[in-house]
């Protein structure tokens, strides 16, 4: 069984395109943050058929859709949110500007994040699928992405923060710890990555997102 799971930032992230796209009525930067928004709900839509295997494994179409998502993260994001432009059709809290420090650490992070997934598309997936893999190393179940680990249970994208329960990606979102070193996540699986990115989207939405029905 890969580490990988589809979590609910997956589903989150990809529900979230869907309501971009129905919602009618935006105008100037509005608009263009919601059409970048749909554009990687797109990416993250082909690529989770990857990550689950359901595709045959494609570190090229891995690599450029981590290119788009990193296209759309960081100052390419922050930037589709002056200060209070709000709208009708708008579907960005207020707190995005009451917390832009949150905010903005979260594109920042999405898009190392993004950036890692791109550079780890030639190592394939963690058990199974096309590339090396890392299965029963340090990046296997057991190891750095593993249930004690990095990602795993208590490790750096579990339950308790916005990224981590103390760990390495809660402290860079906010609590002055050090980000990521890129060459670490270079070396890992591709779809411990794409785990990352989608978790990296969820905390966005749940805290910056208004959930229209």
């Amino acid at each position: 069984m890969r580490f990988i799971a589809l979590t609910a930032a997956g589903t989150l992230l990809l529900a979230g395109a869907v309501a971009v796209h129905a919602h009618g009525g935006a105008t100037g930067v509005v608009k263009e943050r919601m059409e970048a928004m749909e554009e990687m709900g797109d990416v993250m839509k082909s690529l989770a058929a990857i990550m689950r295997g359901e595709t045959d494994y494609d570190a090229d179409a891995v690599r450029k859709g981590a290119t788009v998502i990193g296209s759309h993260a960081g100052e390419a994001l922050t930037r589709l949110f002056p200060k209070d432009s709000l709208s009708e059709a708008s579907e960005a809290k207020p707190d995005i500007w009451a917390d832009w420090q949150s905010f903005s650490a979260l594109a920042s992070q999405l898009e190392l994040f993004a950036n890692g997934l791109g550079d780890a598309a030639e190592n394939g997936l963690a058990h199974g699928g096309n590339g090396p893999g890392f299965g029963g190393g340090m990046m296997g179940w057991g190891g750095m992405t593993g249930q004690g680990g990095m990602m795993g249970q208590g490790g750096m994208m579990a339950p308790g923060t916005m990224m981590g329960q103390g760990g390495m990606m809660g402290g860079f979102a906010g609590s002055g710890m050090p980000m990521a070193d890129p060459d670490m996540l270079a070396q890992m699986p591709a779809d411990g990555l794409f785990n990352m990115v989608a978790q990296t989207c969820s905390s966005c939405h749940s805290a910056f997102r208004v959930e229209k029905e």
